[in-house]
Parts: C-alpha cells; sequence; structure tokens
C-alpha cells in the first residue's frame, strides 16, 4: 500500500546513558551503546553497507520513552576496532556478535530494525534466532542473491549512466564491456592494497558510487564519498565477493522461521540501489507483513519521506510490542 501523505521528523536528539566495548575475539571489539528508556521494549538497530557503521541520526527513529534502543558497529565499521578490518568478518560472525551482545546486556528478546544490508543481515539473525526477535522493521530490502549484487556492479548503469561510468573507469580504463564479477575483482585488488594511496581513492569512488545513486534528490554535498569510505567500500567488496556468505536465497527458503513475527516492510519506489521488486517478494512471502511503498523517496533512510515512514512503523509496532 502507498505510505502515508502525512509526514512524521526524527524523534529529538539524545545521548547514550551507557555505552562500551565488548572483545570479540583475537581481532575485532564491537563498539555499542544504549539510549532511551533503560527499562522500555529493547530495539536493536542493524546498521548498513556492510561497513556503513551507526550514527547518533539513528537513534532518532525511535521514542525515547518507549524503547531501550541499541546500536553497534559491525566488525571493521564505525567505532569498531580494527577500523576497516576484513579478517573472520563473515555473516556468521555477525550473527555470533549479536547474540553475544544481547547476553552481554541482559536481553531476552528485540524488535530489529534494519536497512539494506541492515534488513539482510536482520533476517538472517531471525533464522538463526526466531526465539530473540520480537519483530522487525526493514527498509530497502536487499536479500543478497547473486542478481541483486551484479545489479549494483553494472546493471545500475542503466539508470545512472554516468555515475556507473565514473566508478568503473577508476578501476578498469575500458570498462563498457566489463562484467559485474571483472568489476568487482579490480575493485578488490585496490582496496585491499595496503597502501593508502591506492585503497583510498578506489574508496572514495566506490563510496561516491553508492551515495550518488542512494537518493532520489541527492542533497548537495552527499556524493563526497569521504567519511567512512574505507570500511564502507572495503567491507562491501569482501562480502558481494563471497556471496553475502549466505546460500541463494537464503531468506525466503527460510522465511517460515520468522513469518510469525509482526514486520513492516519499508521499501522506497525509486530505489535503485535495492529495487523494489525484491521487497515485493519478501512481502508476497510474508503475507502478515505490512508493506509500505514511498512513492517519492529513493534508497536513503535519511530522505524525508523514508524517515517519516520508518518512524510511523516503530511507532505502530508499540502496541504489538506493547501486548
Amino acid at each position: 500500500m502507498d505510505a502515508s501523505r502525512s509526514v512524521r521528523d526524527f524523534f529529538p536528539r539524545i545521548e547514550p546513558y551507557e555505552q562500551g566495548g565488548l572483545d570479540l575475539d583475537g581481532v575485532h571489539r564491537m563498539y555499542w551503546e544504549q539510549s532511551g528508556n533503560p527499562n522500555g521494549v529493547p530495539v536493536l538497530l542493524l546498521h548498513g553497507g556492510p561497513g556503513a557503521g551507526a550514527s547518533p541520526t539513528h537513534r532518532r527513529f525511535f521514542d525515547p520513552a518507549f524503547y531501550r534502543i541499541v546500536i553497534f558497529d559491525q566488525r571493521g565499521a564505525g567505532r569498531s576496532a580494527p577500523y576497516a578490518d576484513i579478517r573472520d568478518n563473515t555473516t556468521a560472525h555477525l550473527i555470533a556478535d549479536i547474540e553475544r551482545l544481547r547476553q552481554r546486556l541482559g536481553i531476552e528478546r528485540w524488535l530489529v530494525f534494519g536497512g539494506s544490508w541492515g534488513a539482510l543481515l536482520a533476517l538472517a539473525y531471525g533464522i538463526a534466532h526466531p526465539g530473540r526477535c520480537s519483530g522487525f522493521v526493514l527498509r530497502g530490502v536487499f536479500l543478497g542473491r547473486d542478481a541483486e549484487i551484479d545489479w549494483f556492479m553494472g546493471g545500475l548503469r542503466a539508470v545512472f549512466p554516468e555515475a556507473w561510468r565514473a566508478f568503473a573507469g577508476h578501476v578498469l580504463p575500458d570498462a563498457d564491456g566489463a562484467a559485474p564479477a571483472a568489476l568487482l575483482a579490480a575493485y578488490r585488488r585496490r582496496l585491499d592494497d595496503p597502501d593508502p594511496a591506492v585503497h583510498l581513492p578506489a574508496a572514495r569512488a566506490w563510496s561516491r558510487y553508492e551515495t550518488g545513486c542512494s537518493y532520489l534528490v541527492p542533497p548537495a554535498g552527499v556524493e563526497d564519498g569521504a567519511a567512512g569510505a574505507l570500511a564502507l567500500a572495503r567491507i562491501e567488496a569482501h562480502y558481494f565477493a563471497h556471496r553475502m556468505f549466505l546460500p541463494e536465497n537464503h531468506v525466503l527458503a527460510n522465511l517460515g522461521q520468522v513469518r510469525a513475527r509482526p514486520a513492516t516492510i519499508v521499501q522506497g519506489r525509486y530505489d535503485m540501489i535495492c529495487p523494489a521488486a525484491t521487497a515485493d517478494e519478501l512481502a508476497r512471502a510474508w503475507p502478515g507483513a505490512r508493506h509500505v511503498v514511498v512513492p517519492d523517496a529513493g534508497h536513503s533512510a535519511m530522505e524525508p519521506a523514508i524517515r517519516s515512514a520508518l518512524v510511523e512503523a516503530t511507532e505502530a509496532m508499540k502496541e504489538p510490542l506493547a501486548s
């Protein structure tokens, strides 16, 4: 159904009441934080990318009087350390990290909120641990299948030809006939190179491409490709090369594990990073889920109409979660 035309803004800015670092293994240390109501209904936010990291703005999707808001940076991303590190960094590791954090915080079950890669991680976690999920809010659905990865690496040129030429041309001088796999391999060689003079320009080119294609109308300056570019590009390329470390069609094949949970799927009609057909396919396989198609938005959660729909979704979840 179409999203309501009423616009809900973010909740006011808040600061964490608790934050810390959680040692995961001999390599990685996870940044985590809690904000909102310490006695509220737990909600876990899973950021996108993989590698994008969380931000203070992410706290604002949730009513801080109702929700106990848990946010963390996934391995290699944001404030977790070491930065942009792909060692021992797989979907199975991240699912185990979520469980370790849940146990550390003494939470029985939580609402799981994620967009793009975060939506896939939310569903993969839910399939692995359905009893720990009270519900789902999913945005810009990505299911990690081969065709979806190939669309990002090559198909997007049908809508953003100039952005794709700049992206592909950074690593392949004659990119016109390049297969998605060849382009991905060329980027990985540069992104994994230890020399910043090699990996940083490649990371910025990748980030500019992804960010520039994420909005229906990009805000001024959004395509500079600077902040967090290395973690986003290196980790994303690592996951793409390994097909997200999941079997093909893993989510739809195992959706029965979570189908009984309340869920809202928010999808921008003009989302070019994760086209609407994927969210539609998920919604048709999940008849109990509420499917909100936002008619005037692309992929980014920061677009006004998308963020409004997400706030409405977390508000609507209050009733089933409180019962």
